[in-house]
């Protein structure tokens, strides 16, 4: 199955997985989305993440996080840079998401950054995503 964007497909899998409350995710791998894995567990969206040898490919499996009330740590997410139209952001411009409760996701030129990050840094870059 061709996929034409797969962090999108990515996103899309995650919310789909949390609306019926699964423990985990299964997500083809790739380096920018295993990056993406990585961001999310260091900010805590996530419990942590694998690479599991499939048939034909790699996986990520994703395991999500959700609190004692059933409440996934994840409300939301949305993808803002798309194939179809790429949305950059200067290091001034970058924006805030929820006034600082979630998180935008960059790719910069040193790599996938938070938004705090490449903030700090002084870069900016392509804005990829939104998670709150």
């Amino acid at each position: 199955m061709i996929v034409t964007d797969p962090i999108a497909d990515m996103l899309t899998r995650m919310r789909n997985a949390i609306m019926v409350r699964h423990d985990n995710v299964l997500v083809p791998a790739s380096r920018i989305k295993m990056a993406i894995a990585k961001i999310l567990k260091e900010e805590g969206f996530i419990t942590d993440y694998e690479v599991v040898k499939g048939k034909p490919h790699r996986l990520i499996k994703i395991h999500l996080r959700y609190f004692d009330d059933k409440r996934s740590a994840i409300s939301g997410m949305k993808r803002v840079s798309k194939p179809g139209l790429r949305v950059y952001s200067g290091k001034k411009e970058i924006p805030r998401v929820y006034g600082g409760l979630g998180v935008a996701i960059l790719s910069t030129s040193a790599g996938l950054k938070t938004g705090q990050q490449a903030w700090r840094q002084g870069a900016g870059g392509e804005i990829l995503c939104y998670i709150w």
